[in-house]
């Protein structure tokens, strides 16, 4: 009796102006919440709605004992409040059509798209002061699953998935970076972030989605569900974190390429992970096609953002930039757009922080689009009237060189009930914004230079202020495309002037011959503080 009486809190009602342990702004997080103890019994509010995290009882750690064994041994006893299921994405009101997350299943009964819908109500029985400290107590720690910034928000994710069936490599929790000098220096601007995604495990934020993906994957194959594989059509990135998530579960990926469009380094990611690669002369939209076909013949799971569950990962990163802002709101995020699941995702992430008590607001939001591969931007400027899927034409930003994006409808539907706006950025728009952000110590993908691009048309609009506190994202490593950087500092690309290319200088390995080109150097102006 005395042990479970150490802690008996009301987690949702603590004021940060009457218990010093609230985590409020530089305050540490409560230590119950931080470390648990012996045992915590915590109530939501003064209708005794019980924690999900009650009755948590921490033994003594073990030598022999890996993070999973530790996990299960402090498991919870409580009841999981928590569930969520398929439904036809903005469902007519009145919709009962729904499926369970163990059922395999892509579209709706009438052909639409599925999305992941949450028991918001069991949700709202946790104020918001309860969901920011609890998530801000998991970060930065080991314990399993915890340790991801996506299953950090697992409640929100996955809620029923059984901690066992996760396959994770504590992806997420990104850099979230003040790009101090290029703000400064290109655009007048002294609150400017860029969202790394692309420093995670396969470098790309494709590893948010996947790790959902493949770990509901070993749930189904845990189940005995008939399922003997995972595939993806893929333009490089996907194909890496499938590969590599299920390489880590011991579960085969197929991979279908469209041959010679991708980046050498995209392509041996899912070599080197043992997936079975398929090279298929023709672009992502064929690749597509055919992998929506395969899958409806074979017993092989669908990976691609068809598939709703990749989008519960990937909108952590939009809670994860409200919650590495100390819960306060950006005025603009930007995000590249290909196949559109990923502005729908970010989205979805601010609507649930705004609609469970986190925030009071959500961000204005820009999809950035290659000129080479824009049906989002032409439909934006047509007014929203009759979506024309195209044909894309090469471009160097190659993960978004897609013209028939598979979730249009959730991108217009995120843009317009955020007032979003669409900018496109050309081929050499894109180079020089990626040249310019590396001169200021970055070194992003082709595609950050797009979400840049749009970045400097709105800015020079007056859209964006001065002082706005705005997010780019960051969607990919820009050592995926280093062939690209390569070409352009060698003034390679044809019919581009690439103004801010950096060749090296040749120089013969002379004393005095160094020693004049350095002082010339010196004694320009292309030092700047």
């Amino acid at each position: 009796m005395a042990s479970s009486c150490l802690f008996h809190a009301s987690v949702s009602s603590l004021n940060p102006k009457q218990d010093p342990i609230r985590r409020h702004h530089h305050h540490r997080s409560p230590s119950f919440l931080r470390y648990r103890p012996v045992v915590v019994s915590c109530t939501a509010d003064g209708n005794n709605n019980k924690s999900p995290i009650e009755t948590v009882v921490i033994k003594p750690h073990r030598t022999e004992d890996n993070i999973r064994d530790e996990a299960r041994r402090n498991r919870s006893t409580a009841v999981n409040p928590f569930s969520a299921k398929y439904v036809p994405f903005n469902a007519a009101p009145g919709s009962t059509e729904s499926y369970s997350l163990d059922e395999i299943v892509y579209r709706s009964r009438s052909g639409g798209l599925l999305d992941v819908e949450h028991d918001m109500e069991a949700l709202k029985r946790f104020d918001g002061a309860y969901w920011r400290d609890l998530f801000d107590s998991r970060v930065g720690k080991s314990t399993w699953p915890y340790g991801s910034g996506v299953w950090s928000k697992k409640e929100w994710v996955l809620p029923e998935i059984d901690d066992d069936d996760i396959v994770s490599a504590f992806e997420g929790n990104s850099n979230l970076f003040w790009a101090e000098r290029f703000g400064k220096q290109f655009l007048g601007m002294n609150d400017l972030w860029v969202k790394h995604c692309g420093i995670s495990h396969t470098g790309s934020f494709k590893d948010l989605g996947m790790t959902v993906l493949v770990s509901q994957v070993n749930r189904l194959r845990k189940m005995k569900r008939p399922v003997v594989g995972v595939g993806c059509a893929s333009t490089g990135d996907t194909s890496a974190a499938l590969s590599a998530y299920c390489a880590s579960a011991g579960i085969p990926s197929i991979v279908f390429l469209p041959a010679n469009k991708i980046s050498m380094a995209q392509l041996v990611q899912p070599i080197a992970n043992g997936a079975f690669v398929l090279s298929i002369d023709t672009d992502f939209d064929g690749c597509m096609k055919l992998i929506r076909e395969i899958t409806a013949e074979l017993p092989i799971y669908l990976a691609n953002s068809l598939n709703s569950l990749r989008l519960e990962g990937q909108k952590t990163a939009a809670i994860e930039i409200l919650q590495q802002f100390d819960w306060q709101v950006p005025d603009w995020v930007i995000v590249p757009g290909g196949n559109l699941g990923n502005i729908y995702a970010f989205y979805k992430g601010f609507k649930m922080c705004q609609e469970l008590g986190l925030v009071d607001r959500i961000p204005r939001m820009v999809c950035a689009q290659a000129a080479n591969a824009n049906p989002l931007y032409l439909h934006y400027k047509s007014g929203w009237k009759d979506f024309k899927p195209m044909t894309a034409s090469t471009t160097f930003a190659s993960a978004i060189q897609i013209g028939d994006p598979v979730s249009i409808d959730r991108a217009v539907y995120a843009l317009k009930k955020c007032n979003g706006i669409v900018e496109e950025a050309t081929e050499e728009e894109l180079m020089d914004a990626m040249a310019q952000a590396d001169s200021t110590g970055m070194f992003i993908c082709p595609h950050t230079g797009v979400a840049l691009t749009a970045l400097f048309k709105l800015r020079n609009q007056g859209v964006i202020a001065p002082t706005d506190r705005t997010v780019v994202v960051s969607t990919a490593h820009g050592l995926k495309f280093t062939q690209s950087k390569i070409d352009y500092h060698s003034n390679a690309i044809p019919d581009m002037a690439c103004r801010f290319s950096n060749p090296p200088v040749e120089v013969k390995a002379d004393f005095g011959a160094v020693m004049d080109v350095l002082k010339s150097y010196l004694g320009s102006n292309t030092l700047t503080s």
